[in-house]
């Protein structure tokens, strides 16, 4: 049994909670908010025994093992750090951190203090990604990999009337891309490593995030196109086209269904019955590996994490979005 914290008491976490509850090898022992009531209210409402106003206070406690983080993006750096080095294994919401610096500094952490550091990535660790890196070579060389994430954000109407939510605050490291693009991008780089070349657009909105966005994505032989977004929708499944033919999955980011189309026209389905809520499949590939003696996870691995960061660091370097968290590097 490992005993978890949890900082952040938004709609994810309490997703996440419901989720980790399928594992009989979660315990949910504490949690962090910034005010009491707020701390109160979550423990009672998941009936968590102990709460903290205080991180390090938490940090620092002997009623946990590991911290689950689900703060704002430009806060993980800093509270898995300090959690590390307490000893504590941290499940860190994607994306990680805000920049390459950043996901270096937690990963020395990690490492430094022998814990577990694993970034929640849910959608490459899903049974269907599995189904997709399992039947992958019956396409033949793949020639192109197409993931689209557009979904319209519930905050973007708020925005649109002056109220600029989290979502859409560059304080927060948030936008299209850190928060949409990651699904798109890190699948990406655990099926075929890092891009020769990128080539990044984007929608910037006054607030100082991008609403939009896309990359064209080099590799030796192939190329990759990505597609997300905060202010419009897209129906669209991702493709992985190869010569033989091709693979269709439904949705980038919760992969339900996933099939191939041959060239000679039949159709095979090698989608993978799930029987647990998305979000469980991380927490337990989580506690697999701290069981299992490693302080790695091979699929959302350090190498996977950072490879995906420089991309996205590339791709808003092109674009011209920069955070706070991004000046803090050359001070």
């Amino acid at each position: 049994m490992i005993r978890f914290g949890i900082i952040g008491t938004n709609w994810i976490t309490e997703n996440f909670i419901q989720a980790a509850r399928q594992s009989e090898d979660f315990a949910l022992t504490a949690v962090y908010s910034r005010t009491e009531e707020k701390a109160k209210e979550f423990a009672a409402k998941f009936d968590i025994p102990h709460r903290f106003t205080d991180v390090e206070s938490m940090a620092a406690s002997s009623e946990l093992d590991a911290v689950y983080i689900a703060s704002p993006n430009s806060l993980h750096a800093e509270q898995a750090i300090l959690c590390m080095s307490h000893g504590k294994h941290v499940l860190c919401e994607k994306p990680a951190a805000s920049n390459r610096h950043e996901l270096q500094k937690m990963v020395d952490a990690a490492r430094n203090h022998g814990v577990l550091l694993m970034e929640a990535l849910k959608s490459t660790l899903l049974p269907n990604f599995q189904s997709i890196r399992e039947h992958l070579p019956k396409i033949g060389p793949v020639r192109r990999y197409f993931a689209s994430y557009c979904q319209y954000s519930s905050r973007y109407d708020a925005y649109k009337q002056g109220t600029i939510l989290n979502a859409f605050n560059p304080a927060f490291s948030n936008g299209s891309l850190m928060d949409l693009g990651v699904y798109c991008i890190y699948p990406l780089v655990v099926l075929f490593g890092s891009p020769n070349r990128i080539q990044a657009e984007g929608t910037m909105l006054d607030s100082g995030v991008d609403g939009q966005g896309g990359l064209l994505l080099a590799y030796e032989g192939m190329e990759a196109a990505i597609m997300h977004s905060k202010i419009s929708n897209s129906y669209l499944p991702t493709e992985i086209q190869g010569e033989n033919g091709t693979m269709i999955v439904d949705r980038i980011n919760q992969s339900r269904k996933v099939e191939i189309r041959y060239r000679d026209g039949s159709v095979e389905d090698v989608t993978k019955p799930q029987t647990k809520e998305s979000m469980y499949y991380e927490l337990q590939e989580f506690i697999d590996v701290l069981k299992s003696g490693r302080l790695e996870s091979a699929t959302n691995s350090y190498a996977n994490s950072l490879a995906t960061m420089d991309i996205m660091d590339e791709a808003r370097r092109q674009i011209g979005l920069v955070f706070p968290a991004d000046r803090a590097i050359y001070k």
